[in-house]
This record gives C-alpha cells, structure tokens and sequence, in this order.
C-alpha cells in the first residue's frame, strides 16, 4: 500500500511543493553565473554517481544494496537543500536554480544511471527487466511532471503559489519524513542486520561528494556562499526519489535501504556543515574559512 500509492503521491506532493516557489527566471543563473552553475551540475550530476561506483568497489557492497546506493547518488538535490542552504547563509539563488534544472533532468538522468547500475552491478550477467523508457515515465510522472505544474501556478497565478507554498513546504517536509521513517520501519529487519554493511558506505559517499563538491568550488573560483551552495546541494539528495525508485519501480525493498540510511545520515552532515559555517559566521563576520573567498 505504501510502495504503491502512498509513496507515489507523497512523492509528487513533495515536488509540487518545490515547485510552487520555483519560477522561470531561477534557470537565468545558467546564463548569468555559468561556471557556477556548470561546477555544481557536474558535482552533482556527474561527481556523485561516479563516486557512488568507487564508494559500491571499495566496500564491496551486496549487489541489491550496492545498486540501492546508486540510485540514490542518482536522484537530484532533496525537499530540504533550498532551505538548509539558506540557513547556513549559501547562495539561496544558486540552490534554488540548481534543484529546479537537476529535477527537470532527472526525468531522463536517473533512469540511464540506475540502468546502467542495474547491468554493470546488479546485474551479474542476466538482462536487465527494466526498459529506459518505463522508468523515465515513472520518474517523469510523480516528480518531474509535479514540479512543472506547480511552476505553472506560480507563473500564472503567482499570489495563489505565495499562498499555497508555505503550507505546501511544511506538509511535505512532513511527508518526506513520513516517507523516510515508514520505509526505516519496514524495512527495520534488514536494516538491523545489515547496518555494518550499508551505514559506513553511505556516509562515506556522502562526505566524499561534499568534498568534492567543496574542491570543485574552490578549483573554480566561486564565492564563499556558493561554495556553500555546492556543499549542501551535493551532499542533500532526493531520499524520498530513491525509495520510490527502488520499492515501486524496481520493487526491490532491499535496494531502499542505502536511500534510507543516506537520508538520515546526510541531514547529520549537513547538519554539522550549518553550525560550523554559522558559527564561523558569527565569529569573523562571515562564512568559515573552508568556503571564504580566499
């Protein structure tokens, strides 16, 4: 019941929430600030899958849990990055610009990138049941299709979308949580067992990607706040897009559980990369030094 209609609905509850504060103009960035917009696309869009296969061979993770991990690096920015960004004093705008255009292209990335997973490690030799184009219809119809909409609204009726979006957010940082806490709970055996297993590499992916992520940034020459933005983006992915992908399109409940662990595991991380920026913040009058200009 959860897998087959409850997730996907939460799930593009929660995308028709992003979607209501996102408009046409957050894509300008692409236009106005390319080198930033280019560095954090390739972080999170190339960097992340990329690192997830060395994170999956180095750990030598079980084929179910290794493909799992995958799917999550796959899925865009989260529900959350927009507003963790702005409360660690990142460049919101940034933020914002990368989620829309990440979730727009992940009609068609996640399903190529989960697809490879499948066949050069899940697949162990056997086809692969899972057409490209199955999958991109059902990422495209509970996350990218929602957020499309939403941004709709907001063009056209802009003061509606002002209304409906605060309400809108708060109810689906609930159901992202909701959605989180029901997979832990059914999948709370495997969980226990395999904790050793899928807990260090998860959080190793997620470190690695926010330090990519950061050297990219700093390679580049960006700001202090959108190093931060960076940061957060990479390190904050879509859990509530992995479970989907893994219970209903898949309907692997072992292939959710990496997207579980990293979704509890990255809001700690991100947690941390917050206070420590804050307070560096308040300490020197500005970011910490790891995302100074200098």
């Amino acid at each position: 019941m959860i897998t087959d209609l409850l997730l996907p609905l939460g799930l593009a509850f929660i995308m028709f929430a992003m979607g209501l504060a996102l408009k046409p103009a957050d894509f300008a960035l692409v236009f106005t600030r390319p080198k930033a917009m280019a560095l954090g696309l390739v972080s999170q869009m190339v960097a992340l899958p990329a690192l997830a296969l060395a994170v999956v061979g180095v750990f030598d993770l079980p084929a179910d849990f290794a493909v799992g991990l995958i799917i999550l690096a796959a899925c865009p920015g989260g529900i959350t990055s927009n507003l963790l960004t702005h409360l660690a004093g990142g460049a919101t705008a940034l933020a914002v610009s990368l989620t829309a255009i990440t979730s727009v292209v992940g009609a068609l990335s996640v399903p190529l990138v989960v697809n490879f997973a499948l066949m050069h490690v899940g697949g162990q030799g056997a086809p692969v049941d899972l057409p490209v184009a199955k999958m991109t219809l059902g990422v495209f119809a509970v996350a990218t299709l929602p957020l499309i909409i939403a941004m709709g609204i907001n063009a056209r009726w802009p003061h509606v979308a002002a209304r409906l979006e605060k309400a809108a957010r708060h109810l689906a940082t609930a159901l992202f949580a909701f959605i989180v806490v029901g997979a832990f709970a059914s999948q709370w055996r495997t969980m226990m067992d395999h904790a050793a297993d899928v807990l260090p590499p998860a959080l190793a992916l997620n470190v690695a990607a926010m330090l990519a992520a950061l050297v990219l940034a700093r390679l580049g020459r960006l700001s202090g706040k959108e190093r931060l933005a960076l940061v957060l983006e990479t390190g904050l992915q879509n859990g509530a897009l992995g479970i989907f992908v893994a219970a209903t399109l898949l309907q692997s409940p072992a292939m959710m559980v990496p997207s579980i662990v990293y979704a509890l595991a990255m809001n700690v991380t991100a947690l941390a990369v917050i206070v420590a920026a804050r307070l560096a913040a308040m300490k020197k009058g500005g970011v910490s030094p790891a995302f100074s200009q200098k």
